[in-house]
């Protein structure tokens, strides 16, 4: 990508929040790139016990430390917790970053926003083993990550929760930022487990109001999660491998395009399917809600209240 001259960059009326737990690799990077538009940075930390904190320190964010229950909870406590005076906030993730080209785009577009503008979608795009990832996907992921201050909030749920405007109108932006996590895949593989045991319960969540259907949970997820949880399971692995990888070409994107599409088809994916295999087979295809509490706090240590 070609270069913006950092001499004509200026401070927005912009704050951006990160979180973090054990970012020392992303976080300095994070803090930097941010603070080229952001007249504050602040971290909100869940207990690190590397030099994630230390380091937002010393290259000039604010960090503020609380405990971690979900990424929902965690990023709400931030809205309401983090000082913030600017006209606008933002969320970036620790291995997330702006590209030059959507820093000059913001730079030029923010200051004229009409004031019925209350929110901004940014595209992302992944960058794995140096390669920007540009294929293998239905459309462009755009994210709601920026907002006029407490104009927004954030969906409580325990997986795939999105920022969301509470009044006013939404623009897109053009240019892209960029999610490159440089922890390796072992971490990313530690991490989808993660993400599988959180994805579980909130494909779960519905159940608790399910008095008319009779489902099992998934069933009513499906109207966000589209089609797939439809599916066979297992088959559905397969099937979105083909998708991404085939029919939207995700090959192009050459073998980092190839390990992308199977780590998340046949390790996040499949191992989802795998993880609701058992719980059915220890406690059914309908169990109780208690029976479900108790199975989330022993098999993947989450809490539902």
């Amino acid at each position: 990508m070609d270069q913006v001259n950092n001499n004509f960059q200026q401070m927005q009326d912009l704050s951006i929040i990160i979180l973090t737990y054990n970012e020392e690799k992303h976080i300095a990077r994070s803090i930097d790139n941010a603070k080229r538009i952001a007249k504050q940075v602040y971290v909100v930390d869940s207990y690190s016990t590397d030099k994630t904190c230390d380091l937002a320190r010393e290259h000039g964010a604010i960090v503020l430390q609380n405990k971690y229950v979900n990424q929902a909870q965690q990023f709400i406590w931030a809205m309401e917790n983090c000082p913030i005076k600017t006209e606008w906030t933002m969320r970036l993730d620790a291995d997330e970053y702006l590209t030059d080209e959507l820093i000059a785009e913001l730079e030029e577009r923010l200051p004229s926003l009409p004031a019925n503008v209350t929110g901004c979608k940014m595209p992302r795009n992944v960058m794995l083993l140096g390669r920007e990832l540009k294929h293998g996907k239905l459309r462009t992921i755009r994210l709601m990550r920026l907002w006029r201050t407490g104009k927004a909030m954030m969906e409580q749920r325990w997986m795939d929760e999105q920022i969301y405007v509470t009044e006013g109108d939404t623009v897109d932006m053009k240019h892209l930022f960029i999610d490159e996590n440089l922890n390796g895949l072992t971490e990313w593989t530690q991490k989808h487990n993660n993400y599988a045991n959180r994805e579980i319960v909130a494909a779960y969540e519905s159940y608790w109001n399910d008095t008319v259907s009779g489902g099992n949970g998934l069933e009513n997820r499906n109207q966000e999660k589209g089609k797939y949880y439809k599916l066979p399971k297992f088959l559905r692995a397969f099937i979105y491998f083909f998708v991404r990888y085939i029919c939207f070409c995700g090959f192009l994107d050459g073998k980092p395009g190839f390990i992308w599409a199977t780590l998340q088809a046949y390790w996040y994916r499949y191992l989802i399917d795998a993880k609701i295999e058992e719980m059915e087979y220890y406690i059914g295809k309908n169990p109780t809600p208690q029976e479900m509490r108790t199975y989330f706090k022993e098999r993947f240590n989450i809490n539902v209240d």
